[in-house]
């Protein structure tokens, strides 16, 4: 048998659920559908006082989130987004179209810009590649670069290349509400010191593979070779463009006021991180001329070598005339020669030939050709 009065009930709990959804979309209480971010989008996340809120909204909901409220902004996080992507973000966010194109190329050069109400600071990323030897095509340096897009409620960050991971920038930052509060340029703060950090990392690394190239430069053997130099040089060169051009943005940064730049509030921690560049300018700076020294120097070993192998050259084939000579002699066809008719003429011959090699090896040797 069927309980009617239970049927009754689920019925009538089917159509109190049906009334309760359209009432609510009628007052505009039901929630939207939810979007899900594009695989480029590496994390979007909304802050409130500096604090994360829960969730990783689509990024176009999330800064309608953060326009209404106060003291909130979004940081969205892109890596090698396509053009579309590009586009899409622009048109949420209010970007013009130059913005988005240079966003959407990478090989800038390390500066800082500002774009109407939206400041672009472009800043180049390194990573050490581990190597068990050094050859004439080991890549010592990967390079990108990381664009930072700051608006009044909004930090965009977007990375080209493997190198300069953000991952654990945000998981650090999120640890200092204090000075996440600061509003998105304490992203831009988040981002130049690790990409700095990064620089003085590089450089330790660089600095052990430099001792290995000077020790095999100046041992007894010898045994560098001039293309491996060359390459590290190239290495160096490469990571020198990535650094030392980001002083004259850091400086920048520093002198803008409060409208074009930093908050006062933050104005020392870009100062401690302008300090740091110092430090990672000077010292790649220092291995680049390092590295032309150790060139010069293997250049130098190179053309005394070769000056040695010639010496040695000239000496053998000096005592090699000798012996021609003597044969030549006593080869000519002629009658009337000195000891022609000896009977001991060619043991004599032979003799003399040994002599004057003798002579001339202990003569080459103690003069050091051989």
């Amino acid at each position: 048998m069927v309980d009617e009065g239970a049927v009754g009930d689920r019925a009538g709990g089917g159509v109190r659920a049906l009334a309760r959804r359209l009432l609510g979309r009628v007052e505009g209480d039901s929630p939207a559908p939810r979007r899900s971010n594009p695989d480029a989008v590496v994390d979007c996340a909304v802050y409130v006082n500096g604090r994360r809120e829960p969730g990783r909204p689509h990024y176009a909901d999330a800064y309608t989130r953060v326009r209404r409220g106060r003291d909130a902004f979004v940081w969205l996080g892109l890596h090698d987004p396509g053009p579309a992507v590009l586009a899409a973000v622009g048109r949420t966010f209010g970007l013009d179209e130059l913005t988005v194109e240079q966003a959407l190329a990478d090989g800038h050069r390390p500066t800082v810009q500002r774009h109407g109400s939206v400041t672009l600071l472009v800043l180049r990323t390194a990573g050490y590649v581990e190597h068990d030897e050094l050859t004439d095509t080991s890549e010592v340096i990967d390079t990108g670069d990381v664009m930072v897009l700051l608006g009044d409620r909004f930090a965009i960050t977007v990375r080209h290349g493997a190198a300069g991971a953000l991952r654990s920038v945000r998981a650090d930052i999120e640890r200092r509400p204090a000075l996440l509060a600061a509003g998105p340029w304490a992203v831009a703060y988040a981002v130049c010191a690790r990409m700095v950090d990064s620089y003085l990392e590089v450089a330790g690394h660089v600095e052990r593979d430099l001792e290995r190239v000077e020790e095999a430069v100046f041992a007894r053997d010898r045994s560098a070779d001039i293309q491996h130099i060359y390459q590290l040089k190239r290495e160096v060169v490469e990571f020198k463009r990535a650094v030392l051009p980001l002083q004259a943005p850091m400086r920048t940064l520093l002198d803008a006021d409060g409208a074009d730049g930093p908050p006062r509030t933050l104005h020392r921690w870009f100062v401690d991180v302008d300090g740091r560049l110092s430090r990672a300018v000077d010292r790649v700076a220092a291995y680049d001329d390092l590295l032309t020294s150790i060139v010069q120097s293997r250049l130098a070993q190179l053309g005394v070598e070769q000056n040695n192998d010639m010496r040695k050259i000239a000496a053998w084939a000096a005592i090699a005339a000798t012996q021609t000579g003597i044969a030549g002699v006593y080869g000519m066809n002629f009658d009337h020669m000195p000891e022609l008719a000896w009977r001991y003429g060619y043991a004599g011959a032979l003799t003399l030939m040994a002599v004057a090699a003798l002579a001339l090896y202990r003569l080459f040797r103690r003069s050091g050709w051989l």
